[in-house]
């Protein structure tokens, strides 16, 4: 029986990689370049040089309304959100499932480094390459998109990615790895969201006992953790420890008002059993932390640094059990 599979094209390396295997494997493969109003040329290069077709797909208003949004509101309400999760349950899978859908093709396949594992018939989600795990971003896919998704880089080091795609000739051996959010200009989210509206009035900063220390240029412009960049002296380090949208204030405190033994989530997933002890990540980062989760309410065995608008995404064994955002 023929294999088939879309593959998400960007142009860059690991989307490549990822298609490349996929014909080597035995697939026949279409790939999907989901546009945001850039050009499709690397994704159009990448795919002659693979020998295989493409779509483009404009996805612009599915994006406004899912992402950019959710985005511009979650800043506006003080949180720190993660469009990138948000993205990839809401918007870029669910538009390659429909692709695949259409073309007739089975699997769904991207250059995320990730896993899928099938235990007792159900498939779960699994980290992929500690260096580079993305399952971070992908925790809140339904059962019936990981059902379908292949992840053919998931396990390997992104210099044995980029090795296979120069010795495959393809000019996206030597893209950048994209660190930005892709619909804001420049990475700087502060001035996108004036530009659409979303301006915020100055206010004091204070410690936490409510001493006024300065001024702020407007809550969007932080970030709870923040350090750099406050406009106020001190004899100490201050971090930004909460921002109150009620007094527009921006409150400043040592290191160790950061840290956090228990937390609040909301939109909760469930892809396993419910509460239990977990490795819990609450940030796209290698680093976990063991907690125990009883409904909607995290209990760390220490402290950690979290940030409202985060997802907290809890692990047994390297497989993705559920997780929420961080209230």
């Amino acid at each position: 029986m023929k294999k088939t599979a879309v593959a998400g094209i960007s142009g860059g390396v690991d989307s490549a990689v990822c298609a490349a295997l996929l014909k080597e494997r035995g697939y026949e493969v279409t790939g999907v370049f989901l546009n945001i109003g850039g050009s499709p040329d690397r994704a159009a290069g990448v795919c002659d040089a693979l020998g295989i077709p493409l779509e483009v797909i404009d996805i612009r208003e599915r994006l406004e309304r899912c992402v950019v949004t959710p985005f511009i509101n979650g800043y506006l309400g003080c949180e720190t959100p993660n469009p990138c999760v948000i993205c990839n349950h809401m918007v870029k899978y669910p538009i390659l499932a429909e692709a695949a859908d259409r073309l007739g093709a089975e699997h769904i396949a991207t250059g995320h480094y990730a896993g899928i594992v099938e235990i007792e018939g159900v498939c779960y989600l699994r980290k992929g390459h500690f260096e580079r795990d993305q399952s971070y971003m992908l925790y809140r896919l339904p059962r019936s998109i990981l059902s379908r998704c292949l992840f053919p880089v998931g396990d390997t080091p992104k210099s044995e990615v980029r090795a296979k795609a120069a010795g495959l000739g393809l000019a996206a051996a030597d893209a950048p790895d994209s660190m930005e959010i892709c619909f804001v200009p420049g990475n700087d989210y502060a001035s996108f969201i004036r530009s659409r509206g979303g301006g915020m009035p100055e206010g004091d900063i204070v410690d936490v006992n409510g001493n006024v220390l300065g001024r702020h240029r407007g809550l969007l412009n932080y970030t709870v953790g923040q350090r750099r960049g406050l406009g106020v002296s001190s004899g100490g380090r201050l971090f930004v420890t909460a921002l109150d949208a009620g007094k527009n204030q921006v409150v400043l405190g040592g290191e160790e008002h950061l840290y956090k033994t228990e937390i609040e989530l909301r939109d909760m997933v469930w892809h396993g059993s419910g509460s239990g002890m977990f490795d819990v990540k609450v940030r796209h980062s290698p680093k976990t932390y063991r907690a125990r989760v009883e409904g909607d309410t995290v209990y760390f065995d220490g402290g950690v640094k979290v940030t409202p608008g985060q997802s907290a995404v809890f692990y047994k064994d390297n497989i993705v059990m559920g997780g929420g955002v961080i209230c």
